[in-house]
């Protein structure tokens, strides 16, 4: 990061400091240059390389982020793999989360001014100094956080909010099964189902995992090694669950079918264990079951806006009143971005895993 870029952060950090600068010379002051991390090729967490690139140019409705933090998630780990490209036109740098200070604004965004701390959702290009976010997907850093914990909010709360709420219309009252409970995406839909009145069942690995899952407001948490879910789930709520959030996918999807109650709606958000899977529709018909899935990134942005209007609405107030927050498990520097997609790769984290700046 230039000394510019720093003295710049530095004297934000003061709110009552006039500034005289305006955001075109903001711009024309930048470095053109900036550290960001490059996927070399497709491959392991070693293909993750520091690099010089240009620091991205605005657009109109953009603002220009100094990166104070990156969240890393499962998609950046199958980008790099060679599994998950990104769409036409973004950057191939990963990193589809950050938070940070708004260095500079195109001219027709309304909603942010320089100098404002905020998290934003991207299409790509987290894992570096600086980044470009869409007005409407940038949300304002929770005040009760730490600036770079905010990072580990944009990709979960958007994925759940969305998926849950809006795509399975979950209900207070109502059972939900969260598979991956102690993961980035299972820790923010426990927390967040539990405060909007939903009865939460997860499932994960360990006992460890599974205590955390109980501390963050499940109902119960199922150990997969030792347990069998279905019956669980069954035994649990006496007719099963109503909604099922599943990033297994193989032969979960079966047994999602069984877990369920009359009626449920399943979503499927990722496929760890395969899309492909042979399965009996049967239960699908007899039930009335609702099997539905989505993916962010390639989403519209008028959709993703929408989600994050709901998502400020809805979950901001939740972290405000202390009802919900990021679980961080691990920071690394973002030169270490090798080090956090290997810890994910373990599967042994717990929440998120941040790169720092």
């Amino acid at each position: 990061m230039g000394d510019f870029g720093r003295d710049l952060a530095d004297n934000f950090k003061d709110p009552t400091t006039t500034y005289n600068l305006t955001s075109s010379e903001i711009i024309m002051s930048l470095p053109t240059s900036q550290t960001s991390i490059e996927i070399t090729e497709p491959g392991a967490p070693e293909v993750l390389q520091a690099a010089d690139r240009p620091v991205p140019q605005l657009a109109e409705k953009e603002v220009l982020i100094q990166v104070a933090a990156a969240g890393i998630n499962r998609p950046d780990v199958f980008q790099r793999m060679g599994f998950y490209p990104p769409p036409p036109g973004v950057t191939d740098i990963p990193g589809l989360e950050v938070s940070g200070t708004v260095l500079a604004i195109g001219n027709g965004v309304t909603s942010w001014s320089v100098g404002d701390k905020v998290c934003a959702l991207l299409a790509g290009g987290g894992y570096a100094e600086y980044a470009i976010a869409e007005e409407a997907l940038c949300l304002p850093a929770p005040n009760s956080l730490p600036l770079a914990h905010a990072a580990a909010l944009p990709e979960t709360c958007f994925t759940v909010w969305h998926n849950l709420f809006e795509r399975a219309e979950l209900k207070a009252g109502e059972w939900l099964l969260v598979h991956g409970g102690a993961s980035g995406i299972g820790t923010t839909a426990i927390q967040m189902a539990s405060a909007m009145g939903v009865n939460v069942i997860a499932t994960a690995g360990s006992a460890e995992k599974c205590a955390v899952c109980e501390d963050l407001g499940a109902t119960k948490a199922i150990n997969y090694n030792q347990q069998d879910f279905v019956t669980a789930c069954q035994e649990i709520t006496g007719s099963g669950v109503n909604v099922v959030l599943d990033m297994v996918g193989g032969d979960y999807v079966q047994k999602n079918f069984a877990a369920c109650a009359p009626r449920a709606r399943i979503v499927n958000i990722a496929f760890l264990r395969g899309s492909k899977t042979e399965v009996d529709l049967m239960p699908l018909m007899l039930k009335q079951l609702v099997l539905t899935g989505s993916t962010l990134r390639a989403q519209p942005l008028e959709n993703k806006a929408r989600i994050a209007a709901g998502v400020k609405d809805q979950v901001w107030p939740l972290i405000a009143s202390g009802q919900f927050k990021p679980i961080i498990h691990s920071r690394f520097p973002l030169a270490e971005a090798s080090k956090g997609h290997a810890l994910m790769e373990t599967n042994q984290h717990i929440g998120k895993i941040i790169l720092e700046n």
